[in-house]
């Protein structure tokens, strides 16, 4: 019986030691996990050694003073759908600004609010939609904040207004030794050209002043057009239209019209009461079009009956009313993805409008000689507009927006970088140039043919953070 109890509490011993190493474990392993940082695109898992969340301006000089006391590195982070460890880097702190968010002021007789940077696009449609404002300039979605969509100089749809540097008046900036610098064309103008467009590499943004515009109604009218017609169509029927203001269009990657058909989506100001339509509109049938969309990522006939659901939704001539601030929120949610072993990325490349047919021409050639799981292509235009110092649009631009479905696997990120850096090749052979919020898949050299200021954009890198205490993933691969 003696025998019995000691096995008994022998067991019972070892299960709480085996239970008590288990349990410290996981508290390290749930630890270590919090640490492995990623994007939205999944491709660049990184560990770092604190995420700290900015809520006060002081409190964010305090983490620069310990960076600086202890050699640390500082990366910047937002809603992170940069794609290539822009917002991260090995062992640094991590600044995660969306808690930074604050709307300090409007003042509506200007048309110009004034924010934290980790408010995002949304908060400022929220609070400038009863002043009967809108944004100039930001992406499509409404999601991001405001600090990294100056950091990578956000275009959209807006064809009268130029990238977002055009609608930022002044910021002000923290640089790496904690002193808060008041940035504007007219004080401290070569940071302004730097920041705007500068990936967070220069310093911590605080609060922005950007200027607005008014709210009207548009009627949003489609037409389908022949892909070889769209820049005449584009020059001489909406550009040279005053009254359209806003403009889309898509191509096909059906594989029944695979770069061929396309349709656009003009935006022309009407005269009409305001109020009736000016209540911001929320995104619905979510789960439906999630699971429409989600058939074309491993199906050809999917591909083909999205864009046969486009071709009748975007019926030639169909007309719709809406407020400026409801066609910059569009439905975007039911494109969240987070595949086990694939993941969608999105990759950019501007040509000149002229080249446009010429550049699709060879596009298909390479796609179609590839296994690019390519969702979507949208298009869009960018005027010319060379004041930030990495400026995408050395002349007037149509944008290739690629939604892009690939595996997270060594293997699969390779091949997709393969057919990448050949459209590269392709844009700048044309005088084009990329986007560089995305993954590392371009080379070096590609980045300073297409951005010819590159070391430049380094060696003022260099003058106003010596010790490099604000870095990236993104900054370590192509740094000089």
């Amino acid at each position: 019986m003696r025998k019995s109890k000691i096995i008994v509490s022998v067991c019972v011993i070892l299960f709480i030691i085996c239970y008590a190493i288990f349990f410290l474990f996981s508290i390290q392993k749930k630890d270590q996990d919090e640490l492995l940082m990623n994007d939205v695109g999944r491709l660049v898992p990184i560990k770092v050694r604190e995420v700290i969340q900015g809520q006060e301006t002081e409190q964010i000089q305090q983490i620069l003073q310990e960076a600086k006391e202890k050699d640390l590195k500082i990366s910047i982070a937002g809603k992170q759908h940069s794609q290539g460890g822009h917002t991260y880097f090995k062992d640094a702190i991590v600044l995660d600004m969306t808690t930074y968010n604050r709307i300090i002021r409007v003042l509506p007789e200007e048309k110009l609010i004034t924010v934290q940077s980790g408010a995002t696009w949304e908060d400022v449609q929220e609070t400038i939609n009863p002043y009967n404002l809108s944004i100039k300039t930001m992406q499509a979605p409404n999601i991001f904040t405001i600090g990294g969509s100056m950091s990578v100089n956000v275009h959209g749809r807006d064809i009268r207004f130029g990238p977002l540097i055009d609608s930022i008046r002044s910021f002000r900036l923290m640089n790496a030794d904690g002193k808060i610098l008041d940035v504007s064309r007219t004080e401290n103008e070569e940071l302004f050209r730097l920041v705007n467009g500068g990936y967070g590499l220069f310093g911590v943004i605080l609060d922005v002043d950007i200027e607005l515009t008014d709210d009207v109604v548009y009627q949003a009218n489609n037409q389908w057009i022949d892909y070889q017609d769209y820049p005449a169509y584009f020059k001489n029927e909406v550009l040279a239209n005053p009254n359209i203001e806003m403009h889309n269009s898509r191509i096909s990657v059906a594989p029944n019209h695979f770069l061929t058909e396309m349709y656009v989506t003009n935006y022309s100001r009407v005269d009409e009461n305001l109020k009736e339509y000016n209540e911001l509109l929320d995104e619905k049938y979510v789960r439906r079009n999630k699971f429409a969309f989600g058939l074309s990522r491993h199906f050809d006939w999917g591909k083909n009956f999205v864009w046969y659901v486009q071709k009748q939704a975007f019926k030639d001539g169909k007309e719709v009313w809406l407020s400026r601030n409801n066609v910059m929120r569009p439905e975007i949610q039911f494109l969240d993805y987070e595949g086990k072993s694939d993941t969608d990325i999105l990759q950019e490349y501007f040509v000149p409008v002229d080249d446009f047919p010429l550049f699709i021409d060879r596009l298909r050639e390479i796609l179609e000689g590839s296994e690019m799981n390519v969702l979507n292509i949208t298009v869009r235009y960018v005027p010319k507009n060379e004041e930030a110092i990495l400026s995408y649009a050395k002349e007037d631009m149509f944008a290739l927006v690629f939604l892009i479905n690939q595996g997270i696997a060594e293997k699969e990120i390779d091949k997709t970088g393969k057919i990448v850096r050949e459209i590269i090749d392709l844009a700048l052979e044309l005088d084009g140039s990329y986007y560089l919020p995305y993954y590392l898949y371009p080379t070096k050299e590609q980045m300073r043919k297409a951005y010819p200021l590159t070391d430049e954009f380094f060696k003022r890198k260099k003058q106003y953070d010596p010790k490099e205490r604000f870095v990236s993933e993104f900054y370590e691969e192509y740094r000089q």
